[in-house]
């Protein structure tokens, strides 16, 4: 059970991480260029792991680098670069809490993962706690924000399950180090082509994408993808509950965000549902 803790703890650093980019790219970084936005932040990433990792990808794992990359990193982060952008950060950061039941139930089909009660039980609450954070905020909701909330959702999902499927014995840093440079390297391309030249950026913006690559690029997906060798997708799902509250807790205190004591309560409920979700001791196989 220690251990199981501590791997929840290493995992909790992404959702926390992700929670924050939300406030960061909406105040410090340009509005019309989300995949210079997108690009500036993977690839410096990808590149630092790539040294750290000091291995290159051989046979098939150049094409599933690719395949990762493109989910996890290069139409992930676009999609979480516009919801910030079109969404309070409150509103963006609590749709991934849906995240539980996406994970669960792509674990489930991907990997005869089959939920727990425990786990099932701890992503309703934490899904009726995220429910109070967004049903009852004071700010309106773009519906083009919810889509791309929504879709980038789906797609982490896809992509953190095909990862543990496929990353089985292979190092941690190194596949991660693989999807991070090729989805920058996409995001890359595309920017040049679809945005021109990168945007002119003041002090402030680039000390907000060194933070959004080493931290929440860089550390997190290394901690998010450790968490997910080691615990059931469902689990880790319910360890991105966090996410949100980050989100609401940054757009209360430094965007001046309204909090209503339902949003509080609401915030209540995600921390108690990952105390009740982590009492998965073993995955149940299906069948």
């Amino acid at each position: 059970m220690e251990a199981k803790w501590r791997w929840i703890a290493v995992t909790a650093v992404a959702p926390i991480a992700w929670g924050s980019t939300y406030y960061v790219t909406k105040q410090f970084l340009p509005a019309d260029a989300p995949l210079w936005g997108a690009a500036i932040r993977a690839l410096p990433a990808g590149v630092l792991l790539l040294l750290l990792a000091r291995k290159l990808p051989k046979g098939e794992w150049w094409w599933r680098s690719v395949v990762l990359g493109l989910l996890n990193f290069s139409g992930f982060f676009v999609l979480i670069y516009l919801s910030a952008l079109l969404l309070p950060s409150s509103v963006a950061a609590s749709v991934m809490a849906l995240a539980p039941l996406a994970m669960a139930g792509t674990g489930w089909a991907m990997l005869n993962e089959r939920p727990t009660i425990w786990m099932g039980a701890g992503a309703v609450v934490g899904i009726l706690g995220v429910l109070l954070i967004v049903g009852t905020g004071a700010a309106a909701i773009n519906p083009w924000g919810l889509l791309t909330s929504i879709s980038a959702l789906v797609m982490s999902s896809v992509g953190a399950v095909l990862n543990k499927k496929w990353t089985a014995g292979v190092p941690v840093l190194a596949s991660t180090a693989w999807q991070a440079t090729a989805g920058g390297g996409l995001l890359l391309i595309a920017a040049l082509i679809v945005e021109g030249p990168l945007p002119t950026v003041g002090p402030l913006g680039w000390a907000a994408f060194a933070y959004l690559s080493l931290f929440a690029t860089a550390l997190a997906s290394v901690c998010w993808f450790a968490g997910l060798a080691e615990l059931p997708a469902g689990t880790v799902g319910i360890v991105g509950l966090l996410n949100p509250v980050t989100g609401v807790l940054l757009g209360t205190l430094l965007a001046a965000e309204q909090l209503s004591w339902l949003q509080a309560g609401g915030i209540a409920l995600v921390l108690i549902a990952i105390l009740v979700g982590r009492r998965t001791s073993a995955v149940q196989p299906a069948g």
